[in-house]
């Protein structure tokens, strides 16, 4: 806690359930000025499992909450409040506005079709790892990038929701790798950099591909390619540095 003379600084580390229920931690960052609780905080927000413009639209809600609790303390209220809605927050960033021109399909197919980065450690036993995780896409027709650049590994992926939560179960429960003494294993190292519902004007990867990488350059194409170049600007290069 910074006490300050225009009012009292401090930061909350918290963390909550993301779209796939992937555990997110949150940095929040509250200054009280001295009227307070007459007027909301400035609250500041951020997370290395988030994108700027994810951070910038929870710092926005949390404020517009803030502003429903006047007069009163808020800070715990604001704190719990995040982590009941950071789903649904983070769900409705990218989804079609009500007043957006043309319906949606009947299917609901682009209104459910997500993409996630995710980020592993190593493969140790490479052709089967990879292998496995191309079938794994197949299986669950996800479409994607399984990325290898140097010592970094990204699997990117993109599909229904559903399909997405399959694939994150096989993920984490399959013996998909072998340990350092040889013997198969769960992969235990993965983390998952990006996760968001995929606006309908975006393209999208069309086939599912594993590819190797030597410059960062052809890298970024790929996630420029998708309309995502500032998922490798706020998430990958600070992987990578």
């Amino acid at each position: 806690m910074r006490r300050e003379t225009d009012g009292v600084t401090f930061t909350i580390q918290t963390h909550a359930k993301g779209l796939l229920d992937s555990d997110i931690q949150l940095k929040l960052t509250f200054h009280l000025p001295a009227a307070y609780p007459k007027c909301p905080p400035n609250i500041s927000v951020a997370s290395e499992k988030l994108t700027r413009a994810q951070c910038n639209s929870l710092k926005e809600k949390l404020f517009e909450r803030a502003k429903e609790l006047l007069c009163e303390p808020m800070i715990h209220e604001l704190v719990l409040w995040m982590q009941q809605n950071l789903e649904d927050i983070i769900g409705k960033l990218n989804m079609p506005s009500a007043d957006s021109k043309g319906p949606c399909p009947i299917d609901m197919q682009e209104c459910r079709t997500w993409t996630v980065l995710l980020q592993l450690d190593h493969m140790r036993s490479k052709s089967k790892y990879v292998r496995t995780v191309e079938k794994w896409a197949s299986d669950l027709s996800l479409t994607g990038r399984l990325m290898f650049m140097g010592k970094l590994i990204l699997i990117f992926l993109q599909g229904e929701k559903d399909r997405i939560k399959e694939y994150m179960v096989l993920q984490k429960t399959s013996k998909v790798d072998v340990d350092s003494c040889g013997k198969k294993c769960k992969e235990k190292m993965i983390s998952m950099l990006y996760e968001a519902n995929t606006p309908k004007e975006h393209p999208r990867f069309l086939e599912f591909e594993v590819k190797e990488y030597s410059a960062l350059n052809d890298l970024q194409k790929e996630f420029e390619a998708v309309k995502l170049g500032h998922i490798f600007t706020d998430l990958v290069l600070t992987q990578i540095r």
